[in-house]
């Protein structure tokens, strides 16, 4: 950005209160034209209050201004005159039409429509939906319906639909969180895209709880905390984690310490000739007190693999032996798991975990409702117990028993989920990405969780993307090379597991003629 230029989105004064909760508070943001810039904080920090009000989502309280190259927006904002002023956003859930085909779905909010009798123009969409692919390199056929796609794919759909109306050299895309199912090549691949845009003068606001992320592609980020900027327009160059983390916090972050390698323990669950997605005859051992990792290229296959082995997903084949009970897996289903004393806490909270609707001491104390209820008389005594001891336990924010788990943060409603499920004392915990998309702090409340679960003998499979994770918490990690190999290896280096989960296999020798 030359000297004098024009801001590109600038932000004064915003600040937002819910009844005498005051989540927002003399809110201030600049960012410039061509900038990537990143906006950074705890869940429950107000960085997704301030998008909202961006987005027109919330009103905020009245004596701030928002200008969008220079002129100011009505506030309220209006989504039409902040589209038309050029701002785009892509939500962290993506906002995609499962049953829609790609093309359907980038036009949604704006289909090309014809002339005179404004249908629309199907022929020009998909022209519209290729370019937009193309822009991205999205090897992506415009026909094929979203619900079919990896994760990755449909992150860059919901991107492709945000930029399709982007002018060249004008323009912020918001990014809320929508990058966080993008592998580490797909993601600097993503990233270079956009630096080719911002090189045009388009900007990008970055929402991301990855701090590696904002640190290595961004350009300047702003940090919130408690609904205060603690940080505004730092350059990112100056920078280290362990600063913004700080910052974040307010305090150091809590470091998650593995124990010293030793021999390895008897095993406590076994799974052994498991067939079914992404796997062909996978065998794998976890011990008692053993946390194990199992990683790989994100869209690979290895995502399949935990909902195999907790029964969620039908195997074509396999056991599972764990705690002197043996399961067929082609024939069981996940109360069978269940009852073997298997918990999975699954990827997907809002969908497959949690009931939103529900309160968090209902959440945590549903699985035991059975056990430790009557049959006319559930009691509340061992529910307040139970929910009392896991807020402690786990630092679950804010300390109310009876609050939605719809109206928590997602780092807060994650906590809950591992609550529910190591509430029934299970023998074998298998957690897939329990820190997507939460905080720096509450990732460290999660995996020092993880530990104590295994410090008391329980097995746990930790199936994760997130390097960083896996060398704090696990004591040895599986690499996953395909649907019959895994490879295993022992570190505390983050870049020693991305080193062998993007390993190149050797190109093998040329025969010689003989």
């Amino acid at each position: 950005m030359t000297a004098g230029a024009t801001p590109r989105l600038e932000v004064a004064g915003i600040g937002k209160t819910f009844g005498s909760a005051c989540v927002l508070s003399d809110a201030r943001l600049t960012v410039r034209p061509g900038q990537l810039h990143a906006l950074v904080g705890q869940n429950g920090s107000g960085k997704s209050t301030l998008v909202k009000v961006l987005t027109g989502y919330h009103a905020p309280d009245a004596g701030g201004t928002i200008r969008v190259d220079g002129a100011e927006l009505r506030l309220p904002v209006r989504w039409a005159q902040a589209h038309a002023a050029g701002v785009s956003v892509v939500h962290q859930d993506l906002g995609l039409l499962d049953h829609l085909t790609v093309a359907e779905n980038i036009g949604v909010g704006g289909y090309s429509r014809t002339r005179y009798l404004r249908r629309v123009d199907w022929r020009a969409q998909r022209t519209v939906a290729a370019k937009a692919l193309r822009s991205l390199r999205l090897d992506l056929d415009p026909a094929a319906p979203v619900g079919t796609l990896d994760a990755a794919h449909r992150a860059g759909v919901a991107i492709a639909r945000a930029m399709r109306d982007l002018v060249p050299g004008a323009g912020l895309v918001i990014l809320d969180e929508s990058t966080r199912s993008l592998g580490r090549d797909e993601l600097r691949r993503f990233h270079e895209m956009l630096r080719r845009v911002m090189d045009t003068g388009t900007s990008v606001l970055l929402v991301s709880h990855s701090l590696d992320e904002v640190l290595t592609f961004a350009d300047r980020v702003t940090v919130l905390r408690d609904g205060r900027v603690v940080g505004q327009d730092l350059d990112t160059a100056g920078q280290t984690e362990q600063a913004v983390a700080r910052l974040m916090l307010g305090k150091d972050v809590d470091r998650v310490t593995a124990p010293v390698a030793g021999a390895r323990p008897a095993p406590a669950a076994q799974v052994s000739g498991l067939h079914g997605p992404g796997a062909a005859g996978l065998d794998l051992s976890i011990g008692a007190g053993e946390v194990v990792g199992l990683t790989g290229i994100p869209g690979s296959g290895v995502e399949h693999l935990p909902y195999l082995i907790a029964g969620a997903r039908p195997a074509r084949a396999g056991r599972l032996a764990v705690g002197g009970a043996v399961v067929d897996l082609p024939k069981a289903g996940v109360g069978a798991c269940i009852r073997a004393g298997v918990a999975l806490v699954p990827e997907r909270r809002d969908r497959d975990g949690l009931a939103m609707s529900l309160s968090v001491r209902d959440n945590i104390c549903l699985p035991r409702l059975r056990r430790d209820g009557r049959r006319y008389w559930v009691g509340r005594r061992w529910q307040q117990r139970e929910t009392a001891e896991a807020i402690r336990s786990l630092g679950i924010r804010p300390n109310a028993p009876m609050r939605l788990v719809g109206e928590l943060s997602g780092g807060n409603q994650q906590k809950v989920l591992l609550a529910k499920w190591m509430s029934v004392g299970p023998k074998l915990v298998i957690l897939h990405e329990p820190t997507q998309a939460v905080d720096v702090g509450a990732r460290s409340d999660i995996l020092n969780a993880v530990r104590r679960a295994a410090d008391s003998g329980v097995a746990v499979l930790l199936v994760s993307a997130e390097a960083a994770d896996l060398a704090a918490a696990c004591d040895r990690i599986l690499v996953y090379h395909g649907p019959d190999r895994l490879e295993e290896i022992r570190t505390d280096d983050p870049d020693t597991v991305l080193d062998a989960v993007y390993a190149t296999a050797p190109t093998p020798p040329t025969p010689t003629a003989s």
